[in-house]
């Protein structure tokens, strides 16, 4: 260490006129926001983990997301899926756009980052979609009966109570269950929600949390078409680098990864 010290001088080492850790203020800051945000989001998975852990009856992720679009119910996770793919996808279509910036590939950095941008934005769309169709309910909605809340299905003409935990019952006992229930909920709100009538914060969780995040992605796609712009006017090759796709490359980069861990802990686990 002495000797690795003995390289740098006195001037360079305590002189402030450059970053410590070897890279531009703008990448070290970039950094320092990611971390900070990093904790956010692990606050928020925290106290989803806690709310579910204390919950009776927590909704299962395949059977209440499970719509694709224009071909209706019955696709277990199936869209989230597609989601989630297109979303890792533009984040390969970013590091190729960051190696053509290391290369001052001008046309490259086009291509690969409006990739990242259409990525992007299918994903924001998938996502208002997905709010759309939980707000207003994938299933008939719950009621409540002489046994508790339960959602009401249909196999065929035939109605099915679902109860939670994998109960159901059908049949005739169903329908007389549904003729005397007193009370219904339709969709999903911050106060109720169809899914798990006895569990509210479940709807808070999925809107603030996966809101969060798209939010982050919105974002994102906003500053990668800004920088897109400035990419095709030739504001980075009048400054000799491409440093700011590497910044907006690393938000890109973190905003997927988070999207992993909100995945696996919302709609797997």
């Amino acid at each position: 260490m002495a000797g690795h010290s003995e390289n740098i001088s006195r001037s360079e080492l305590w002189g402030g006129d450059g970053s410590p850790f070897r890279i531009s203020y703008g990448k070290q800051w970039m950094w320092m926001f990611l971390v900070s945000d990093a904790l956010t989001f692990g606050g928020l998975l925290t106290a989803y983990g806690f709310a579910r852990h204390q919950a009776a009856d927590w909704p299962i992720g395949e059977e209440t997301f499970n719509a694709m679009p224009f071909l209706g119910n019955g696709y277990p996770l199936l869209y989230v899926a597609l989601m989630t793919f297109i979303l890792i996808v533009s984040s390969v279509t970013m590091v190729l756009a960051v190696e053509a910036a290391h290369r001052l590939d001008k046309k490259g950095v086009v291509k690969w980052l409006l990739l990242t941008v259409v990525g992007g934005l299918f994903f924001v769309g998938s996502q208002a979609w997905e709010w759309y169709h939980f707000i207003h309910g994938t299933h008939f909605g719950s009621i409540l009966t002489s046994e508790g809340w339960a959602v009401l299905e249909y196999a065929g003409s035939e109605p099915v109570l679902q109860f939670g935990r994998g109960i159901s019952i059908t049949g005739a006992e169903a329908q007389a269950l549904i003729d005397s229930s007193s009370a219904s909920m339709q969709g999903a709100n911050l106060i109720e929600n169809e899914y798990a009538p006895m569990v509210p914060q479940y709807a808070d969780f999925f809107f603030f949390i996966t809101g969060f995040h798209g939010f982050h992605v919105f974002s994102g796609v906003v500053f990668n078409l800004i920088i897109l712009i400035n990419v095709v006017r030739g504001v980075y090759d009048k400054r000799g680098h491409y440093e700011m796709v590497e910044k907006v490359g690393l938000y890109w980069h973190f905003v997927d990864l988070v999207w992993v861990f909100v995945f696996t802990f919302f709609y797997l686990v």
